[in-house]
């Protein structure tokens, strides 16, 4: 027997085109009590660095933009000489989607993907980064999710008016991956419409783009709240 004609032949993978990370860390940080969740300590160091590092340590990622607030760009640009891929701090605009479209004009004229990540998602590990890139690498668009646990109910003046099936909701974390012309377009596209999305993939989602999902890592919380902050602690207590 010809065994050959048994086995599969291997999927042919696409070639990894060039991928810059745009970290949004431009957000006021409202609901923090007056911490500065950008710069607050985790582990022994502020949060910004931790998550720039993950980026620093994936191979997928060739180089990456910061975007924050006026007066942190010094504190971070001096941080952040140790990790030899980001190529600029940058000011951000008046809301998260400006400061995408910032961030994006600042990569470098190679960039054929656009990786976007919230500054405050410091427990995002790089094998997640890598994932999501090479599915966006296939794709055109991808993201990574969690399986909702909860029941959720949509609700209209405190009134249950139905329950959607658990199975089919997912949370969607970041880095969020795209095309970068595809991401450019959208945003832009949004920003004509005076369209507000919740998230890049909202935007490209309006372009009537498919976005495909990849394992997201439920350690990969946001930090919004002085609450968030200890949750952090205590997952990177057994990340240690």
């Amino acid at each position: 027997m010809d065994i050959t004609k048994l086995t599969k032949p291997a999927r042919k993978l696409l070639p990894l085109k060039t991928c810059g990370a745009v970290i949004v860390a431009a957000g006021t940080a409202s609901r923090m009590g007056g911490i500065d969740k950008v710069m607050a300590t985790l582990g022994g160091e502020p949060m910004i660095v931790r998550t720039v590092r993950q980026f620093q340590d994936c191979e997928a990622i060739s180089e990456i933009v910061i975007v924050t607030r006026e007066d942190l760009i010094l504190p971070i640009t001096s941080l952040c000489r140790a990790y030899p891929k980001v190529k600029a701090v940058v000011q951000g605009g008046k809301s998260r989607q400006e400061s995408v479209a910032l961030g994006l004009n600042s990569l470098s004229d190679k960039t054929k993907l656009a990786a976007v990540h919230d500054g405050a998602r410091p427990l995002v590990t790089w094998q997640v980064i890598d994932r999501v890139v090479r599915a966006a690498n296939t794709y055109g668009a991808a993201a990574p999710a969690i399986p909702v646990k909860d029941t959720i109910k949509v609700v209209e003046g405190r009134v249950v008016k139905n329950t959607p099936d658990r199975a089919t909701l997912f949370a969607v974390q970041t880095p969020q991956v795209f095309d970068f012309d595809l991401l450019r377009a959208a945003l832009t596209k949004a920003k004509l419409e005076e369209a507000q999305v919740t998230d890049d993939c909202s935007a490209v989602e309006r372009m009537g783009m498919s976005v495909k999902i990849v394992e997201g890592d439920e350690r990969n919380i946001k930090v919004t709240t002085p609450m968030d902050l200890k949750i952090a602690e205590m997952l990177l207590e057994e990340l240690s």
